[in-house]
């Protein structure tokens, strides 16, 4: 694993394949240290064999991302809630 990393705005083109809103604005909050902050404030990792976003704060895992022919994978154990403004 190489150490340099995006942040989390690299995750927006792939999760936006999945969500019809822009995740990469959603907080999250990390179950290992407890910080709260933008998807786009994580560190990502990849792209092979996925992505992989970690906390700023604590280096843990909040997400991962595997994309397949015709399939996404992902995993947010990581993270204990993510909070997605939506309109009126």
């Amino acid at each position: 694993m190489t150490t340099e990393h995006l942040d989390g705005n690299a995750l927006a083109g792939p999760l936006g394949e999945i969500f019809a809103v822009d995740v990469t604005a959603a907080v999250g909050r990390c179950a290992s240290c407890g910080l709260t902050g933008p998807v786009a404030s994580l560190r990502v990792y990849g792209p092979a064999p996925g992505l992989v976003a970690r906390c700023p704060g604590c280096d843990e895992v909040v997400l991962r991302l595997v994309r397949g022919p015709g399939a996404a994978w992902l995993d947010l154990r990581g993270a204990v809630s993510l909070r997605v403004e939506l309109p009126e």
